[in-house]
C-alpha cells in the first residue's frame, strides 16, 4: 500500500524497466477500468520533434492572460517530477500525486495480469494526469504534449479540440523512422477525424504526409507560411519582434522575451491556436491579453540565461534541428562574443552532425558526460571533433567549475546537448550561487 509521496514516486519510477512499448491497447483498458476520464477534459494535443513546449507555454500564458484555468501534461521535467501535471504553470501537490498514484495503482496491478502486458512508467503519469484533469482538478482547457511520436503515444487516447504539429525533425529515429516522411507519418497519429490541425512543419516531404492524414481525417489544416506568416523584424537585447497574420487578425509588432528566430515560429503557431479557439470555441481573450501573454512567457532551460557578466546560459537542444537553432540564436545575440561551449549528449543522436554545427560558432569547445543510462562518454564524444584544441572532461561539475573560474567580460558559456543534463545543470549552478 502507497502512505507517502515517496513510495508513490519510487513506485512509479519502478516501472522503467519495462521500457517504451507502442500501441494504445493498455492505455484504453486502464481508461476504460477508471471510467474514461479522458471524456470529461477539452484539450489540445500538441506533437513535434522541437517547440513543443515552447509553442504550449506561449499558449498558456496568453489564456491565464484572459482568466482561464490551464492545465498541462509535459515531459520531461526539468526541476521537479510534480511539473510534468501542473495548473496555471504551478506544478500539483505531492500529497495530490500520492492520490493518484492510490487511485491507478490497483488498475496497473490488474494489468499486469492480463494478455496485455505491464504498463510502462510513461503509460502511467500518462494516466495520472488524465485521471487528475477529468476526475480531480477540471480546467477551462489541458494541453497534453506528447511523450514520443504520437501515434502510438501514451497521450494518443484523448480527443482534443485542436492538434498541433510543431515540426518534423530528426529524433528517436531508431523508433520513429529514418526519413522525414517516416517521421512525420508517426507525428500524423495524433489527427483525429475532423479536428483541425495546425503545423509549423516547413519540409516538403513531412508536410504532403500529414496533409494527406488530415484529408483522410477529413481534418482542416492550418500551414504556416500558408494559411496564416511571422515575420521576423527584430532581435533585441529583452528578445524578438514580429508582426503576424491570420485568417481571424493582424498583429504588428508583437514581442517575446524568449530568444530564437524558432521561439518565433513557436509564438506564431501559439498565437494561430489562441486565435483559433477565441474564434471557433468562443474564448473571449483580448489582444492586450495576447500581447501580453507573449511577451511574458517563460519556459525552463529554453536558451536562459543562469548568470549575467558573463552570461551562462543553459539550452535543452538535443537533435540536429534544435542545435541549429541554438547556433543561429548565438549568432544573432552574442555575435561579438568569445563563445565557449560545453556539450553532452545521449547516445543515439546525430553526434557528428551536432557537433560540426556546434564548433561552427565555438571558440573553444568542451565535451562531457553525466550519470544517464544513454549518455555517450566525454571521450567517446570528443572522437567526433575535429578541434585540436577541444577539452574533455568525464566529471561536468569539474568542466563547470573551472570554465566559470576563467570566464571574462567577454566571454559567453553555452550548455548544452540533453534535457535531462540541463536539468541538472541548472540545479548545480543555481545552489552554487
Amino acid at each position: 500500500m502507497i502512505h507517502t509521496y515517496e513510495e508513490a514516486i519510487g513506485w512509479i519510477h519502478s516501472r522503467l524497466k519495462f521500457g517504451i512499448k507502442p500501441g494504445l491497447e493498455r492505455m484504453r483498458w486502464m481508461l476504460e477500468e477508471l471510467g474514461n476520464p479522458e471524456r470529461h477534459i477539452k484539450c489540445v494535443h500538441l506533437a513535434g520533434t522541437n517547440g513543443k513546449g515552447s509553442t504550449l507555454t506561449y499558449m498558456r500564458y496568453m489564456l491565464e492572460g484572459a482568466k482561464y484555468k490551464v492545465g498541462t501534461f509535459t515531459s520531461p521535467y526539468i526541476e521537479t517530477f510534480n511539473e510534468r501535471i501542473s495548473v496555471n504553470g504551478t506544478p500539483i501537490a505531492d500529497e495530490e500525486i500520492t492520490e493518484l498514484v492510490k487511485m491507478v495503482k490497483p488498475v496497473v496491478e490488474k494489468l499486469d495480469e492480463t494478455d496485455l502486458g505491464e504498463a510502462t512508467e510513461f503509460e502511467i503519469i500518462t494516466v495520472m494526469a488524465i485521471c487528475y484533469f477529468g476526475k480531480v482538478n477540471f480546467c477551462d482547457v489541458v494541453l497534453f504534449e506528447t511523450g514520443l511520436g504520437g501515434r502510438f503515444d501514451s497521450t494518443n487516447v484523448i480527443h482534443p479540440v485542436l492538434t498541433i504539429i510543431t515540426n518534423i525533425g530528426h529524433d528517436h529515429m531508431h523508433i520513429l523512422g529514418n526519413t522525414l516522411g517516416e517521421i512525420a507519418y508517426e507525428k500524423a497519429g495524433i489527427i483525429k477525424s475532423g479536428v483541425p490541425v495546425i503545423t509549423g512543419v516547413q519540409d516538403e516531404e513531412a508536410l504532403q504526409v500529414i496533409q494527406k492524414v488530415a484529408k483522410e481525417n477529413h481534418a482542416n489544416v492550418y500551414e504556416m507560411g500558408n494559411h496564416f506568416t511571422s515575420l521576423h523584424k527584430q532581435s533585441s537585447e529583452d528578445g524578438e519582434h514580429f508582426d503576424f497574420t491570420c485568417p481571424f487578425a493582424s498583429f504588428e509588432d508583437v514581442r517575446i522575451s524568449m530568444k530564437g528566430s524558432h521561439q518565433v515560429g513557436n509564438a506564431a503557431l501559439a498565437l494561430m491556436a489562441v486565435m483559433y479557439v477565441k474564434t471557433y470555441l468562443s474564448f473571449l481573450i483580448e489582444e492586450e491579453e495576447i500581447r501580453t501573454g507573449l511577451q511574458e512567457a517563460y519556459w525552463v532551460g529554453r536558451f536562459e540565461k543562469l548568470q549575467s557578466n558573463p552570461d551562462i546560459i543553459i539550452d535543452g537542444a538535443h537533435n540536429p534541428e534544435g542545435i541549429e537553432s541554438l547556433v543561429k540564436t548565438v549568432e544573432s545575440h552574442y555575435k561579438d562574443k568569445n563563445v565557449i561551449v560545453l556539450f553532452t549528449a545521449l547516445g543515439d543522436k546525430q553526434l557528428h552532425n551536432m557537433v560540426g554545427q556546434l564548433e561552427s560558432i565555438a571558440d573553444e569547445i568542451i565535451f562531457t558526460t553525466f550519470a544517464f543510462d544513454r549518455a555517450i562518454s566525454a571521450d567517446k564524444l570528443a572522437s567526433y571533433s575535429k578541434e585540436e584544441s577541444k577539452l574533455v572532461f568525464e566529471n561536468w561539475k569539474e568542466a563547470i567549475d573551472t570554465k566559470v573560474e576563467m570566464l571574462g567580460e567577454n566571454d559567453v558559456f553555452i550548455i548544452t546537448g540533453s534535457l535531462y543534463f540541463i536539468s541538472e545543470v541548472r540545479k548545480y549552478i543555481r545552489e552554487k550561487n
